[in-house]
C-alpha cells in the first residue's frame, strides 16, 4: 500500500476537511495557469444514451472542452465507441427485442454485423437503467464509429474558440476476461485511425491497462497519453502483485519510482494522471503537478464535488452529467478550456 501522500485509497471527506479543502483551492485558484478541461463522459451518459452520437450531440449543445469515450475492435479492424467489449443486453436491442444475456464479444464480429442492434435506450427493467432517470432515450441509434465521432465533432469549437478534443479508452484488461483485440494490434489500429482523421493535436488516448499506453507511445511519440486509476473495493489498479507491479501497469513498479503514483505515471510517458475521482487528495494533486503532469479526475456528478475538486486545483473534471459541471465552473467565475 502507497503511504504518506502518496496514498491513493478512497477518502471519506468530514466537514473540517472539506472546509479545508476548500480553503486550500480558493488559495490555489489564484494561480491556476489554464482553465478546466470539461469532459463529457461517455458523451453525457446521465442526459442521453451514453456512446452514441446522440449523446456527443447531447454533449457539444452542452458546451464541453472534450468528448471521453470507449473504443472497441472488431473482427474486420474497425473501431466502434462501446464501454463493453462485448454487446450489452442492458442497452441493445434487435428487432426491437432486448438481448436476454450479453452478446458477442466485438472482437469476434465484423462491424456490418452490428448495424442491426438499436443502443438508443437503456432496458427499463434493469437496475442500470434506473441510475440514469434523466437519460432520454434515441431510439434507432446504431453502436457509432471512432471515425463517425471524429466527423460529428470535426468543425466543433469550445467556448473560448479551440477546437473540440476527444479523449478516447483503449478496452482492455491483463486478465481478459472477455476476448479483445491483442494490444499491439489494438493500439496500431487506434493510433493510423488518429493520423488518418488528422486528429493527433486533438485526441488523447487513455487506459487503465498501461501496456496500450506504451505502445501507442512507440507508435506514435506525438500522441499524449493518460493513465488511468483506481483503487476502491470493487476494482484496484494500483495494489501491486508479488512481483512489485500492478498487472494494470505493464510491468512498471512504484517501488522503483519512489512508491509515488505520480512519478510512476511519468515513467509511463503519460503527460496526464486520471485517477477515480475519490482517490485524488491535495497532497497527490501537488506532487503530480510538480512532476508537470496534467490531472483530470472520473468520474465526477455531484455538484458539491465538482466544486470542491475545482476549486483543489484538478486540470479537468470528467461528467456523466457535464450540464452540472459547466453550472458550477461557470458560477466559480473558472474558465472551461
Amino acid at each position: 500500500m502507497l503511504t504518506g501522500e502518496r496514498a491513493v485509497r478512497p477518502i471519506a471527506l468530514t466537514s473540517t476537511v472539506r472546509a479545508l479543502t476548500l480553503c486550500i483551492g480558493l488559495a490555489l485558484f489564484s494561480f491556476r495557469a489554464a482553465g478546466v478541461d470539461l469532459q463529457g463522459h461517455r458523451g453525457a451518459r446521465g442526459l442521453a444514451p451514453e456512446n452514441t452520437l446522440a449523446g456527443f450531440r447531447t454533449a457539444l449543445a452542452i458546451g464541453v472542452t472534450t468528448l471521453e469515450t470507449d473504443l472497441a475492435l472488431t473482427r474486420d479492424g474497425v473501431l466502434v465507441l462501446s464501454h463493453e467489449p462485448r454487446l450489452a443486453a442492458v442497452q441493445t436491442r434487435s428487432d426491437g427485442r432486448w438481448l436476454s444475456e450479453d452478446g458477442a464479444p466485438f472482437a469476434t464480429l465484423d462491424y456490418a454485423e452490428l448495424d442491426r442492434y438499436d443502443v438508443g435506450r437503456l432496458n427499463p427493467d434493469s437496475k442500470y437503467a434506473a441510475q440514469w432517470p434523466e437519460q432520454r432515450p434515441a431510439d434507432g441509434q446504431r453502436i457509432p464509429t471512432l471515425t463517425a465521432l471524429f466527423d460529428l465533432a470535426r468543425g466543433s469549437r469550445t467556448p473560448s474558440g479551440n477546437p473540440v478534443r476527444f479523449n478516447v479508452e483503449t478496452k482492455v484488461t491483463p486478465s481478459a476476461e472477455v476476448p479483445t483485440a491483442d494490444v499491439e494490434v489494438f493500439a496500431r489500429a487506434v493510433v493510423a485511425e488518429i493520423e488518418r482523421a488528422g486528429m493527433i493535436d486533438r485526441t488523447t488516448i487513455q487506459s487503465f491497462d498501461w501496456r496500450t499506453l506504451l505502445a501507442v507511445r512507440r507508435l506514435e511519440p506525438r500522441l499524449a497519453t493518460v493513465c488511468l486509476t483506481i483503487e476502491s473495493n470493487d476494482m484496484n489498479t494500483v495494489r501491486p502483485a508479488a512481483d512489485g507491479a500492478s498487472p494494470w501497469h505493464a510491468g512498471l513498479k512504484a517501488g522503483e519510482h519512489g512508491d509515488s503514483l505520480p512519478r510512476l505515471v511519468q515513467a509511463a510517458g503519460c503527460s496526464t494522471w486520471s485517477p477515480f475521482w475519490r482517490n485524488l487528495t491535495p497532497g497527490l494533486l501537488a506532487g503530480a503537478h510538480a512532476l508537470g503532469l496534467k490531472v483530470v479526475v472520473w468520474t465526477v456528478n455531484d455538484p458539491a464535488e465538482l466544486e470542491r475538486l475545482a476549486l483543489l486545483g484538478v486540470d479537468g473534471l470528467i461528467s456523466d452529467y457535464p450540464d452540472r459541471a459547466r453550472q458550477v465552473l461557470q458560477r466559480r467565475g473558472i474558465t472551461i478550456d
